[in-house]
């Protein structure tokens, strides 16, 4: 029965809500708009006929913006708008030293004496690095190597400066401030400042927040089941369209789908909204740890997709998670970018970090970064609808599949994960920035 797919491509569930979340506004992690974010996730997965829809509160720290800049003695260089923001979680303060350009950023870029310097990186990896380097992995080889403060210029044209959050799980504020400026900022800045003393300012408060995970369920009570996932928080500076507005909104397509055929399940899926992912996995981190990885069959998660129109896969090695995926591909004669390395970077990761298979779902896209994601210009008017359904149809598919109780997925040794990390160059770079499990 095929019905569900001509529904399903001509519904309306998933973009109305896409477009309700992008008019929140700021749905920074512990704000209103995060707040009202989850509550319009929740209604809307009620509406779409999931059972026991709810909001499970969690306690966070918060981080409300200030003004920030950078300046030499009493000349602004870059203040505010498209020249200068904080980043999140940077802490309130100022700090002055030699302004050092590092370029990429690479570990051995930070081999040299910065005790005391104002240092920028940019937020690319060069090709010639097998991996991406993340902005915190950057910001904590700074601290390490002395740095007084942190400059993240973006590699992306158009005068916008990129934001992301610095801190670790155990000290969730950074421990010197932290700004990001615009490709143009950067060039300028590294062109007439370099080697001259300059001042990083971050005014900012951080005071105690409530954040929260929605929680829904479809199909029968079964003890095990599949969790389908997004974030509904965003950064602050944008309507968080991309990252992570369209994965929620699939989610919500996808339960609209499984909703009104209930009867091909086998396995219960739980659908799970997570609040403050972009301040260190948080809301993910608290669910998974309440789990009985036992009774999780596999992770779907949506992140930062249908800005690309192909979808992808990251199944981190769990073999049983390729072979679904291209099975979907294969039913639909449709292209399904398939991949097997570790992605430490997004919800899933809490899960599959303890052994339990899981997907980071993304949608495929030239070049290394998150382009515009992170950004200002991360707007609705980028995306369309089209992807957002057919999406929508081939991961409705995959869950439906994963679901079969002929469909087995076996767990792995959290040591092959630790394993993995290590072949593949990422080991040193989650240990520097406390995100080192095992």
């Amino acid at each position: 029965m095929t019905d569900w797919i001509g529904e399903t491509f001509t519904s309306d569930a998933g973009w109305d809500h896409l477009e309700a979340l992008v008019d929140v506004g700021d749905r920074m992690a512990g704000s209103e708009g995060e707040r009202a974010g989850l509550e319009l996730t929740r209604d809307a997965l009620a509406d779409a006929g999931a059972r026991d829809a709810r909001i499970e509160e969690f306690e966070i720290q918060g981080w409300t913006r200030g003004d920030s800049e950078i300046r030499r003695g009493d000349e602004v260089l870059a203040a505010g708008g498209n020249a200068c923001i904080a980043l999140p979680r940077s802490p309130s303060d100022e700090a002055t030293g030699e302004f050092v350009d590092l370029g990429y950023g690479v570990p051995e870029d930070f081999e040299r004496d910065l005790t005391g310097a104002v240092v920028m990186v940019s937020s690319d990896t060069p090709d010639s690095v097998d991996r991406f380097i993340h902005r915190r992995e950057k910001y904590y080889h700074a601290v390490e190597a002395g740095a007084a403060a942190f400059v993240f210029a973006n590699h992306v044209e158009g005068t916008l400066p990129p934001t992301g959050s610095v801190g670790t799980e155990d000290a969730p504020i950074g421990e010197i401030p932290a700004v990001g400026v615009s490709k143009e900022t950067g060039a300028r800045l590294a062109r007439r400042y370099e080697g001259e003393e300059v001042t990083v300012a971050v005014d900012c408060e951080t005071p105690d927040a409530t954040s929260g995970n929605v929680v829904a369920d479809v199909g029968p009570d079964t003890d095990e089941y599949v969790v389908v996932s997004s974030h509904v928080d965003a950064h602050d500076l944008a309507e968080g369209a991309m990252d992570n507005g369209a994965g929620t909104a699939t989610v919500v397509e996808i339960a609209t789908a499984l909703a009104a055929r209930e009867g091909d399940l086998d396995t219960r899926v739980r659908f799970v909204g997570f609040g403050a992912e972009e301040v260190g996995l948080v809301g993910s981190g608290r669910f998974a740890e309440g789990v009985d990885p036992d009774r999780v069959k596999a992770v779907v998660n949506v992140d930062s997709n249908v800005f690309g129109r192909t979808l992808r896969l990251d199944h981190h090695g769990f073999d049983a998670l390729e072979a679904a995926g291209e099975r979907v591909s294969e039913r639909f004669d449709h292209p399904i970018a398939l991949a097997g390395a570790q992605v430490p970077h997004s919800d899933h990761w809490s899960f599959v970090q303890r052994g339990i298979p899981g997907y980071m779902v993304s949608g495929e896209t030239a070049g290394r970064g998150r382009g515009w994601g992170h950004t200002g210009a991360d707007t609705i008017d980028k995306l369309e609808s089209r992807t957002l359904r057919e999406q929508a149809i081939l991961l409705t598919a995959l869950v439906v599949d994963l679901a079969g109780d002929d469909v087995s997925t076996e767990r792995r040794p959290t040591a092959d994960i630790a394993a993995a990390l290590e072949r593949e160059g990422k080991a040193t770079g989650m240990k520097i920035t406390g995100d080192w499990p095992f």
